[in-house]
């Protein structure tokens, strides 16, 4: 078991996929950049590491990526344009994702699945316990999720998984955690888990969403991990072995979620991330929820 004391600094964000359910946009723009009101997604992923206390962000990455380093690199001659004009809000906007975080980046090359894409975070991680975050799950800042999940790794040691209860209907779209009730209300131990099951052969409703705060161990477990459903190296296939023996590497448990989540890996969920989103920025949110009434009333 890795030492329950070693602090946590390093975040993963696997970046590779082609995003091919919001083709044509992406078809030479990642994903990851397409922007929720006005930040690119990816953006409040590596916002959320940073407020965790995660300052070593490595992205995996894959061929026609390169905006996603260019947005978390400085941009002299942008900064040095709105600095002329006196642009001060705007520039301090510009200079924020470059100071996020330290940025380190590495190509996933074949699209292997999720299991392989953290897999080559291997030489980067070490030894260390370290965080993956999804970028088509945005959480709310002001429900610390992550935070949460880092402070139980770190009571617990092995691996700490992001739960959601949702409908039952809907668990095949998930992994899925079958799991013990714990002292701690929202933190659950986790006794197996199955990627996508048919809801008649769900162990819960509880699903797996994108945050994991993991065991370095999973690397050997993943190293020997078979493609499973989809042809692909799954997660949470590795994940199922940690929760199977924890002398491999510790206990998984998990906190059960029930704060604001925002999914953009869909077009409709996208759509409606970026309303409610726009809602409640106080810059946006009265000028646009007075349209938007107007807006459901005339259509209604």
């Amino acid at each position: 078991m890795t030492d329950s004391h070693t602090r946590i600094t390093k975040a993963v964000i696997p970046a590779a996929g082609l995003g091919t359910r919001f083709l044509p946009a992406t078809k030479a723009t990642p994903k990851e950049m397409l922007p929720v009101v006005d930040k690119p997604a990816i953006q409040y992923v590596v916002e959320e590491a940073a407020s965790a206390g995660l300052d070593d962000v490595l992205m995996i990455t894959g061929r026609n990526k390169r905006p996603l380093e260019d947005h978390f690199d400085r941009n002299y001659e942008l900064e040095s344009a709105l600095q002329k004009k006196g642009d001060a809000d705007r520039l301090a906007k510009v200079q924020e994702s470059s100071d996020l975080a330290t940025m380190h980046y590495v190509r996933q090359g074949d699209p292997k699945g999720l299991g392989h894409a953290v897999l080559c975070a291997a030489p980067h991680v070490g030894d260390e316990p370290f965080a993956v975050l999804l970028g088509d799950d945005l959480i709310d800042p002001r429900d610390p999720l992550l935070a949460r999940m880092v402070q139980v790794q770190e009571q617990h040691g092995g691996s700490v998984i992001a739960l959601m209860e949702v409908e039952p209907s809907q668990i095949h779209l998930y992994g899925c955690a079958a799991v013990q009730t714990t002292e701690d209300g929202d933190v659950v131990k986790v006794t197996d888990l199955v990627e996508k099951p048919d809801p008649a052969d769900a162990p819960s409703n509880y699903a797996i969403i994108g945050r994991y705060v993991l065991d370095p161990h999973v690397f050997d477990i993943l190293r020997k991990t078979e493609p499973g459903r989809g042809g692909e190296i799954q997660l949470t296939d590795a994940l199922q072995q940690l929760a199977a023996d924890e002398k491999v590497g510790g206990p998984v448990h998990g906190v059960v979620f029930k704060g604001r989540r925002y999914d953009t890996g869909d077009r409709g969920d996208y759509l409606r991330a970026i309303v409610r989103l726009a809602c409640e920025r106080e810059d946006l949110g009265p000028d646009f929820r007075t349209w938007l009434r107007s807006y459901v009333t005339e259509e209604m």
